[in-house]
């Protein structure tokens, strides 16, 4: 029997090609996956090791804005004096005090470097600072003098002397660069830029003077990071500080790097995946014909002693070397997908740490596992139906149709699966978004299983809808729309594969063109201003932009929102700081009790807060500041609050007297000829063109809220093209296998007149068929859930609401007719090139 199904497999190395190459893609993404991830983690986490070498203990601020009863506490601060101490701890080798922040350093073309939020400065120690090798140049000695690491001073085109532009919470600086260093630091390795200065002049930039964010001791010869932790414990002020160990240091990073490469790796999984799940209908359709076609073969083996077990066993071999095949090729070609990967980030302006390609045993095995394992379940129930065939009845062919009980059979235990499915999701879209996420995925997963169950029945009405098209194709129409119906369970097998790619395509779509409408109102309700000013990265602004603005010419109204933590009715609560006098000019807010003034101690509250305190208009409460003195303030309005405004609001001239460094999250700004090119570049101007801050109207607010969402759809319209391809493998092999079983038929039609040009007609519209029958439903399945993924957003984003993408689906559709038809050129051609005495001779 092994050499029988070794036979077979040879025999048929054609009709199996589909079927490898189906395999082969799943474990392709799977293997390429895991090299991709393993390969970035371990660059990373090995680049990370190296930037903690000199570090042996480190010392830190113990909490923050730890509050008492009715007072901030002020965050603890690392001082010089503490430095002192720590270097001189028996068994430590030297001291350095660390501060670091912000800092967005300018191209040459006046654009950010770093991405925003990768962009970050820190200070070099005195004269030589061992973290940050020198490749040129020196220290940095006073305000006007920077260091800028290699990486960045290479992409921007930076050597010593030159000036640049800067900015850490607002105003542009320009220093001049006096050295180039070298750094292991993550950030940079990942894109990211970082800039030295002088430790006194960081720590004015970055609101630390006289403090340190951390202070790193290197350990002195001899002495363990255990020893030297213990003996600076002793010195540490109490509740104010803590120390780690630099191994402590590099394991937390490691573990976060490994955090975040372990979601991209499930999410890319997740895709590889669907991609097997639709090759199963491939492998399972191709087995199930290939058995088919050796019935008689098969009955000849029983009749001559073979038993069920091992007919079943033979074609559990052939899926075995076939499946061998296909994870070894996939293996190979995932191993160049990671490669090509990790080229494609630098190519896309990303950065890995140098390293080597990670392929590890786990990878081998997971590929191979999966290839094999996919193959031989997909062939198990092909082949045990098979083996149940008595003899004389598969030599008789009596076996070919499906029983009316079995029919009945399998569309009962369908109707079941959807129905479930259906209930569940829609049960699911009841709750919020949290609880309704686990449901919704049952919900999903039962009705792809009862509409794949129930395909077969729903191929007839569907397919007979196409009927009176078909007509215009005249007799290769008619046979088209036969042959599709003839057998049921293929063409479902078939249009199913295709179906589940739709399905998710569509469904994402819907969602995607929901959010953006979502995401339009979001930004333009509730908000009268005409543009919106904020750093790149949403850190603070330094208050010396809003005066900047006020100044500038067109401006009518002006305010900065500001915020501020304080303690109210003995709870935690952040304050919003806003100008009183314009903000009712700059914002749209719905009042549902009261007035909307600010001013003073009057202030207004959105529902939600005032709802939890029992806060009406006329309402009084104590609010106790950063400063630790009280003030009562009085509840004017209560305003619906949105997703871009909510809170307390309180005027500027209240709230800023006691801030210790006042800063604004953002500053609205009406214009006197509102939203304009030229109002934008003036303001621009006004801020000296700054990298760092952005002027935004609402579009752009709009656009910059939807550009991670889009950016995301891309993705995965990039991913779930693998599935697309394999549903397309699997049309193919259908419509090849299918010309085969057909061959007699095929030549006798031939033979009766049917002209070579009008079987490949026919081999064409029927790929068509089956390929508009999978569109109709992936994309029914794909409005249905992605209404109900809808609904679950709704309950967290209260602009959300269902818009169709019609132009889209039917692209989708037309996309889905393509797919057939290019599907259909191998097949057509091989059927009208068969020789039709050979074929009618053929059984």
């Amino acid at each position: 029997m092994f050499r029988t199904a070794l036979r077979n497999v040879l025999v048929h190395k054609a009709r199996l090609l589909m079927t490898v190459l189906a395999v082969m893609l799943g474990v392709a993404f799977v293997s390429g996956t895991l090299v991709f991830t393993n390969t970035i983690s371990d660059a990373y986490q090995k680049s990370s090791a190296k930037g903690f070498d000199q570090v042996d203990v480190a010392i830190r601020p113990d909490g923050g804005h730890e509050t008492r009863r009715d007072k901030i506490a002020e965050e603890p601060q690392l001082t010089q004096a503490l430095l002192d101490k720590a270097a001189k701890v028996q068994g430590a080798g030297s001291a350095v005090g660390v501060v670091n922040g912000f800092t967005a350093i300018a191209d040459k073309h006046g654009k950010l470097i770093g991405g925003g939020y990768q962009s970050q400065g820190g200070n070099y120690w005195k004269t030589a600072d061992a973290r940050y090798p020198l490749v040129s140049g020196h220290a940095p000695t006073g305000a006007d003098q920077i260091l800028i690491d290699s990486k960045t001073a290479e992409r921007a085109g930076y050597k010593v002397g030159d000036t640049v532009r800067l900015s850490i919470d607002g105003p542009v600086l320009t220093p001049r660069v006096t050295g180039i260093f070298t750094t292991d630091d993550g950030n940079v390795a990942a894109g990211g830029s970082l800039v030295l200065f002088d430790t006194a002049t960081a720590q004015r930039l970055f609101h630390k003077p006289g403090a340190y964010d951390e202070i790193d001791v290197k350990a002195a010869s001899g002495t363990s990071q255990i020893a030297l932790r213990n003996a600076l414990d002793q010195i540490l002020p109490k509740d104010t500080a803590s120390t780690t160990t630099g191994k402590q240091l590099a394991d937390d990073q490691a573990k976060e790097i490994a955090d975040a490469t372990s979601s991209m790796r499930t999410a890319l999984l997740v895709f590889a995946g669907i991609a097997l799940f639709v090759g199963t209908f491939i492998i399972a359709n191709t087995f199930t014909m290939l058995v088919a076609q050796r019935t008689k073969e098969l009955a000849l083996l029983r009749a001559v002693g073979a038993s069920r077990r091992q007919v079943t066993r033979s074609v559990l071999i052939e899926a075995f070397v076939v499946g061998a095949a296909a994870a070894v090729t996939g293996l190979v070609a995932g191993i160049g997908i990671g490669a090509g990967l990790r080229s494609l980030v630098g190519s896309l302006g990303g950065t890995v740490p140098d390293g080597p390609l990670v392929i590890t045993p786990g990878t081998v095995v997971a590929a191979l596992a999966v290839g094999i394992l996919i193959t031989m379940l997909a062939a198990w129930l092909p082949g045990r139906r098979a083996a149940k065939i008595p003899p004389v009845a598969a030599m008789s062919s009596v076996h070919a149709k499906a029983t009316t009980k079995s029919l009945v059979v399998r569309n009962t235990i369908g109707a079941l699966f959807a129905a479930a499915g259906i209930a569940t999701v829609v049960y699911a879209t009841t709750l919020n978004a949290s609880d309704g996420q686990g449901p919704m995925g049952l919900g999903a997963v039962l009705l792809i299983i009862g509409v794949f169950v129930l395909t077969p029945l729903l191929s007839r009405p569907l397919i007979a809808a196409a009927a009176p098209v078909m007509r215009v194709f005249g007799i290769a129409g008619k046979l088209a729309r036969q042959n599709s119906v003839r057998n049921p369970r293929r063409t479902a097998a078939t249009a199913s594969a295709l179906m589940i790619g739709l399905t998710l395509i569509t469904g994402l779509t819907v969602m995607a063109g929901s959010l953006q409408t979502a995401i339009d109102k979001m930004a333009s309700s509730a908000i009268k201003a005409d543009y919106v000013v904020s750093m790149a990265n949403r850190n603070e602004l330094s208050p010396d932009v809003e005066k900047t603005l006020r100044t500038t010419d067109g401006v009518t109204a002006i305010s900065p929102l500001r915020n501020a933590p304080a303690r109210i009715e003995g709870d935690a609560e952040y304050v919003t700081g806003v100008s009183g006098a314009a903000i009712g000019k700059l914002t749209d807010l719905k009042v549902d009790d009261g007035a909307f003034k600010v001013g003073g101690s009057q202030v207004v509250v959105d529902d939600e807060t005032a709802k939890n305190h029992h806060w009406t208009a006329g309402s009084r409460f104590t609010a106790a500041y950063e400063d630790g003195r009280k003030q009562q303030l009085t509840v004017t309005g209560v305003y619906q609050s949105t997703e871009m405004m909510r809170g307390i609001m309180l005027d500027n001239a209240t709230l800023s007297p006691h801030l210790r460094h006042p800063a604004d999250m953002q500053v609205m700004v009406k214009m006197s000829g509102g939203a304009t090119a030229s109002a934008k570049s003036a303001l621009q101007k006004a801020l000296g063109d700054n990298p760092a801050i952005l002027v935004q109207d609402k579009k752009d607010i709009s656009n910059s809220i939807a550009q991670i969402f889009t950016l995301m759809l891309n993705m995965l319209y990039g991913l779930l093209a693998m599935a697309v391809i394999v549903a397309v493998l699997g049309v193919i092999n259908t419509l090849a296998m299918s010309v085969f079983e057909r061959s007699q038929e095929i030549g006798m039609l031939r033979a009766i007149g049917l002209d070579r040009k009008g079987i490949k007609r026919m081999v064409r519209l029927e790929s068509l068929v089956i390929s508009l029958f999978g569109g109709v439903l992936g994309i029914g399945l794909g409005v249905f859930f992605g209404w109900a993924a809808g609904e679950l957003l709704g309950t967290k984003m209260s602009t959300y609401e269902l818009v169709l993408p019609w132009g889209r689906m039917a692209v989708f559709l037309l996309l889905a007719g393509v797919v057939g038809v290019l599907a259909a050129l191998w097949p057509a051609r091989r059927a009208a090139r068969l020789n039709m005495l050979a074929a009618i001779k053929s059984e």
